[in-house]
């Protein structure tokens, strides 16, 4: 039997799940722009893709919008928050001060949206005093670099975390049981030094980044790569095959030709010396970077052939990682410093980095760099009873 509850009571308690906040938008049978605020929006499958979102069945916009077949989701972000509250109201100009283009489908893209959503109406299904709407996706953008609006118990906000952990993997639920004694450390490196401290791991033949503190927003990198996986191409993932057996690191290196075999074997024998890794910039370095986002992006796959092009550009990186020693003084572009951290048996759980460094470094502020980030990893192995092992001195 359906129990019966009070409405302001339910909202209260409902109140207290957070959501994201969207506007979804269409050009109406006349051609003209309609649209809604929307706190119920979600993702529903993949395969096809389908999203959905709940309006009210006493909403004035929505009739518009299902008349006109298609709608674009715009997900807004807190900068937006004016813009919720224009879409919330009821007979207003909605469009009035706002500049937007159109999605392929014609529906209003919001200047400064995070993300829109373009999708064709599949169905609308009757539930309770509420609808809710499937939309068949047929475009996705995300050009926004900002912070999310957030509605919480009754309120707009910004979400907001010190630090970010990828979701439990197959196989990588040990790493991750690592970086959450990690990430308070992390979170201390990020404010210290205004900079983007990570923890990964490697996982068959590639990097993963499993968690990521002093996240930016702004500015022309993505504002989390949290779940990007990395080819473990050398040059890359010294931190992680320095201590691997020699039978394993030499399987992992038979694709490689004989010099860059020789080139990495003198990088890990630095890395192992020093039990720290420093990877130094270039435009090629940057160019790797951006291939990297656009084809490695979280939770993304791509064709085996722009894979392999990604690869053959990580290997042209060469010198870059693992430098020969800095001299003092001098500045150098250092993209990042890396340490290890160790689990109970001397295997190399996670790596803890840096990121976003100023353009220049002089050796001390690399040094200062890896010391903090030494200081994290020996207090987590502390935490686990690990050590680094004997053979890493």
């Amino acid at each position: 039997m359906a129990e019966s509850f009070d409405p302001r009571h339910f909202r209260r308690v409902l109140g207290n799940f957070p959501t994201g906040v969207v506007a979804v938008t269409a050009i109406d049978p006349q051609g003209e722009p309609a649209g809604m605020a929307v706190g119920s929006f979600t993702s529903v499958s993949l395969d096809p893709p389908l999203v959905a979102f709940l309006p009210d069945k006493s909403s004035t916009s929505f009739p518009r919008i299902r008349e006109a077949g298609r709608f674009c989701v715009n997900v807004l972000t807190h900068e937006q928050e004016t813009v919720c509250r224009t879409f919330a109201t009821r007979g207003a100009d909605k469009f009035a001060a706002l500049s937007w283009q159109p999605a392929p489908s014609g529906s209003p893209v919001l200047n400064g949206a995070l993300a829109w959503i373009d999708c064709d109406l599949e169905s609308v299904i009757e539930a309770g005093d509420h609808y809710i709407v499937l939309g068949r996706v047929r475009a996705l953008e995300a050009p926004g670099t900002d912070l999310p609006l957030v509605f919480f118990q009754g309120g707009y906000g910004r979400f907001h975390s010190a630090s970010l952990a990828a979701p439990i993997e197959p196989g990588l639920a040990n790493q991750l049981r690592v970086v959450d004694l990690a990430r308070p450390g992390m979170e201390r490196i990020a404010d210290r030094f205004g900079v983007e401290c990570n923890a990964a791991t490697v996982a068959g033949e590639e990097i993963v980044l499993l968690a990521g503190a002093g996240i930016r927003p702004h500015g022309t990198h993505p504002p989390t790569r949290v779940g990007q996986r990395i080819p473990l191409v050398p040059p890359l993932g010294a931190i992680y095959l320095a201590w691997e057996p020699e039978e394993k690191v030499t399987a992992r290196l038979a694709t490689v030709s004989p010099e860059q075999r020789a080139e990495f074997a003198t990088a890990l024998e630095r890395v192992r010396r020093r039990r720290w890794s420093v990877g130094l910039g270039s435009d090629l370095h940057s160019r790797v970077e951006a291939e990297l986002a656009r084809t490695y992006g979280a939770g993304m796959t791509a064709e085996a052939e722009r894979r392999e092009q990604v690869r053959n550009l990580i290997s042209a990186l060469g010198g870059l990682y693992e430098p020969a020693e800095l001299a003092p003084g001098q500045a150098y572009d250092v993209r990042n410093v890396q340490v290890p951290v160790f689990d109970e048996t001397g295997a190399v759980a996670i790596s803890l980095s840096v990121y976003g460094l100023p353009e220049t470094s002089t050796v001390e502020e690399v040094h200062r760099y890896r010391d903090a980030l030494a200081e994290v990893a020996d207090e987590v192995m502390d935490r686990i009873g690990a050590k680094t092992p004997v053979a890493a001195g």
